[in-house]
């Protein structure tokens, strides 16, 4: 599929599952990142195969199989991004009827698509493992990492300080930290490992809209904050997290209270991939809300 804009053609790579002319609500996924692909989020699939609803899958620009784009920080904006959904919604021409489904910086995309360009197409929302501001997300990340030894503490702190985060030992810490926080299954599904891959093969957009970590977030993202725009939301929201979630209650009670609509369900033994580690009750969850429209 081809966006074009003033300067390029992008190619966005898409997976589609189901039909989407049998009149069920289609369910775009936003993977997370920013930077990742669409991999880890093929656990998805579950909604076409149990709930005949169908799924598009697509990796975001900057992102997997998708055109990656040599563009300075000032390019990626929120806008960019909203502008290639709108060119998924166009190219399959479901723009009266749809629903969102955001994990992570995902579900950051989606509450501000929502927000800033929702249509009465747009049904429902699904964020999930999300914040609703930076800041509060870098609150509770650093109070989770503050329940580590000090050591690691103090490792993490000086490598992203030094900016040697491709350092051995850096990232044997934030490998402890994720198999804490991020994801508990062990092994990690090859999804999951495939999309921390492809982040990999290519990090510059994650520097540049994040920084070095979950902590110290100092890309373009940092200031960003969707809380004062949420009461513009008309349609019915669910807001997932995990117990043990990166995405603390502190980032993510924001849309609950201020979405007019919403739900909020935590999971109690999951983190911040609930779908591996929880997939019944999230599958169970999910589902019984998107087959209401």
């Amino acid at each position: 599929m081809e966006q074009p804009d003033s300067h390029v053609v992008v190619r966005t790579w898409y997976k589609v599952l189901g039909e989407l002319e049998a009149g069920a609500c289609p369910v775009i996924i936003l993977h997370g990142g920013p930077g990742f692909s669409h991999s880890y989020t093929l656990p998805h699939s579950e909604l076409c195969a149990t709930r005949g609803l169908p799924v598009i899958f697509y990796d975001q620009l900057g992102c997997g199989r998708s055109t990656h784009l040599d563009q300075p920080p000032a390019f990626w904006t929120l806008d960019v991004f909203m502008d290639q959904l709108d060119s998924v919604l166009a190219h399959f021409n479901i723009t009266a009827k749809f629903a969102l489904l955001g994990h992570g910086w995902g579900g950051m995309l989606a509450a501000t698509y929502a927000c800033r360009r929702g249509t009465p197409g747009l049904q429902c929302l699904v964020l999930t493992n999300c914040p609703a501001s930076t800041e509060l997300w870098t609150v509770g990340s650093n109070a989770l990492l503050a329940g580590f030894p000090q050591d690691t503490r103090t490792l993490i702190v000086e490598h992203e300080g030094a900016g040697t985060i491709e350092s051995q030992e850096y990232q044997d810490a934030m490998q402890r930290f994720n198999e804490t926080h991020l994801c508990t299954r062990k092994p990690w599904p090859t999804e999951l490992l495939q999309s921390f891959s492809d982040l990999m093969d290519d990090p510059r957009l994650y520097l540049i809209m994040n920084g070095p970590s979950e902590f110290n977030i100092i890309g373009t993202l940092k200031d960003w904050s969707i809380i004062d725009e949420l009461s513009q939301i008309a349609c019915q929201a669910l807001v997932i997290n995990g117990l043990n979630d990166v995405s603390q209650d502190v980032a993510v009670a924001p849309f609950f209270h201020n979405i007019p609509k919403a739900k909020w369900v935590q999971l109690r033994i999951s983190t911040h991939m609930p779908f591996f580690e929880e997939p019944k009750r999230y599958f169970k969850v999910v589902g019984d809300f998107l087959s209401m429209f």
